[in-house]
């Protein structure tokens, strides 16, 4: 058993989409219609056959706040592994994206947390040494 698909709820699918691809980085796997909706994921370009993102429509009467306690309390909802991440910091900084928690040194990781424009709040990590 492996983990395949990670679900990330997201307010628009295509402001969503145009986030992770354009500013994130990442390329778009599958894109299937379902009626008002896709099932929409993308993947790592350094790991394209890897796990792949679903970016699910938050249409679930709870999950509107679901995602508003956990931005409220600073909970990233989801982790990407970085190599470095003061650097990814600067080059999505650059992109325009939005820090709530700049690169902070903790326990043998690196991390930094940011505004996904989905409703998320996410986190990118490295481990030290």
């Amino acid at each position: 058993m492996r983990i395949g698909h990670m679900s990330i709820l997201v307010d628009d699918q295509d402001k969503a989409l145009a986030f992770y691809t354009g500013v994130l980085g990442f390329i778009k796997k599958t894109e299937i219609p379902l009626g008002e909706h896709r099932w929409l994921t993308v993947v790592s370009p350094e790991d394209p056959e890897g796990v792949e993102l679903v970016l699910e429509p938050d249409q679930h009467p709870a999950a509107a706040a679901f995602k508003k306690a956990l931005v409220a309390d600073g909970i990233p909802f989801t982790m990407f592994t970085v190599p470095d991440v003061p650097a990814e910091y600067e080059r999505l900084t650059g992109r325009g994206v939005t820090f709530t928690q700049e690169p902070l040194e903790m326990g043998g990781v690196t991390t930094a947390v940011f505004d996904d424009t989905c409703g998320n709040l996410l986190q990118i990590v490295a481990q030290q040494g």
